[in-house]
């Protein structure tokens, strides 16, 4: 399989080569831990697309999009009678955000969440195109969009450039609330 990862990348652009030559391989399972470092340039079964890709299916409202930024919590230093809010989230308008879906291991109400907002967002149609994304170099996206697979969803796309390649391109972002 590296052996045909590495032919596919040869065979890119001169730029490309360096930034995915240097992408790890996909681990098997899920990234268990260090969810901010450098991602693959694949996942299995699903379409990676870059920002021109996101911002046609986004355009033309092809696709669901799927924030999966955790959410921070609550300071562990904070007094326990302190007031504290949960920064807000941008991310790309109309993009359902579904925080803490991401990690390598997640507890089942966690798995029911996800499943639920998927299964909201779609109408329970697990053929409805989904572009699952976070934030550059950030492993949540695709283990969520791995995950998603696993439910049973077929048309999933990972967005691994996220808010952040979406800014880069001066495309909006609009505060988003976390799905109940």
């Amino acid at each position: 399989m590296r052996a045909a990862y590495l032919a596919v990348v040869a065979a890119l652009p001169g730029i490309l080569q360096p930034a995915l030559a240097d992408a790890p391989p996909e681990p098997e399972g899920y990234r268990l831990e260090n969810y901010r470092a450098p991602t693959p340039a694949t996942l299995t079964g699903a379409k990676v697309i870059d920002t021109s890709e996101a911002k046609s299916l986004w355009q033309q409202q092809a696709a669901i999009f799927v924030d999966v930024l955790p959410q921070p919590p609550r300071p562990a230093n904070l007094p326990p009678d302190t007031l504290w809010r949960v920064p807000p989230r941008n991310s790309i308008p109309g993009a359902i955000w579904l925080p803490n879906v991401g990690f390598g291991e997640i507890a089942a109400e966690t798995s029911a969440y996800f499943q639920h907002g998927l299964d909201t967002a779609t109408g329970g149609d697990r053929t409805r195109p989904l572009v699952f994304f976070c934030e550059r170099n950030c492993w949540m996206s695709w283990n969520a969009a791995k995950r998603a697979m696993t439910y049973g969803y077929s048309a999933v796309s990972w967005y691994p450039e996220g808010t952040e390649g979406w800014k880069e391109a001066d495309l909006p972002l609009e505060k988003v609330e976390k799905a109940p």
